[in-house]
């Protein structure tokens, strides 16, 4: 413990690099216990890992330099507990926000790549997974409104009801027959929003595709529900359409990719 130490020797058992021992010293942050008078050459001791310790912690908490010098001549546990405690505060914050920005992320991943492996002229029978939703209020329309009027309505709104939308945002119709009659005037509209209360049901969906610009579903309508017809079975609304493809993924409107789906209430047997 009497010894002096190398900055190369001291690095090497302290896992600090040579330069950061450097800058520390200079910048007062962490001195040497001597040096060399003759070539000005940094010696340290193994007494010093302690105080080597407390800044490297500090460092790794991200702890900016100027408050680790501040608190290396005077600290004690109550000013210490004051700043992790601050610390804690904006770390809670952060992976908020981290979490916020995976959960955008991880929706429309899943939605994009869905909307790569589809069948646009199929309509099918699929299982769907219980998924949590953000439910707008109903819709009002004027005379000739629609989807981007009703939608344009809310956005200045978003911060009153706590709407992010980054979360890909859906539209919502009370039934099949409602969404037959205007496919461009949802009832509703829902974000994709983990954190939303309202709660779509896990079960079977009729489901069918449709490219082109919000509300614009084409003939989708009248498949869907001549292949509820044949099939014998019944749809329970409401009806989800959910863009796949969207401003997001896609710069031409006419590409923009919807999934329309509707529940099953009930199926006959060997159907």
């Amino acid at each position: 413990m009497n010894r002096t130490l190398s900055i190369h020797e001291f690095s090497k058992i302290s896992g600090v690099e040579s330069s950061t021992l450097r800058y520390w010293d200079e910048i007062g942050i962490f001195s040497p216990v001597m040096r060399n008078p003759e070539n000005n050459y940094r010696h340290y001791s193994p007494a010093q890992l302690p105080a080597l310790n407390f800044v490297t912690t500090l460092s790794e908490l991200e702890i900016p330099l100027k408050t680790i010098a501040e608190l290396r001549a005077e600290r004690d546990p109550e000013n210490f507990l004051d700043l992790l405690e601050k610390l804690e505060k904006q770390m809670d914050m952060e992976m908020r926000s981290l979490r916020q920005r995976y959960s955008i992320i991880h929706a429309r991943r899943e939605l994009i790549n869905m909307g790569m492996k589809i069948d646009l002229n199929e309509i099918s029978i699929m299982h769907m997974e219980e998924q949590a939703m953000f439910l707008w209020p109903r819709n009002a329309y004027k005379e000739g409104e629609n989807f981007i009027d009703a939608l344009a309505k809310f956005v200045s709104h978003t911060g009153d009801l706590h709407i992010n939308l980054s979360f890909p945002v859906a539209g919502y119709h009370d039934n099949i027959d409602s969404f037959a009659k205007g496919p461009d005037r949802p009832d509703h509209f829902l974000s994709i929003d983990p954190i939303g209360t309202y709660v779509r049901k896990p079960g079977e969906y009729v489901v069918g595709f449709a490219r082109g610009y919000f509300g614009e579903v084409g003939d989708l309508p009248d498949r869907l529900k001549e292949y509820i017809r044949e099939n014998e079975i019944s749809a329970a609304g409401p009806v989800y359409t959910v863009y796949l493809h969207e401003e997001i993924s896609t710069a031409d409107p006419d590409q923009y990719l919807a999934k329309c789906s509707v529940a099953i209430s009930k199926k006959r047997k060997g159907k």
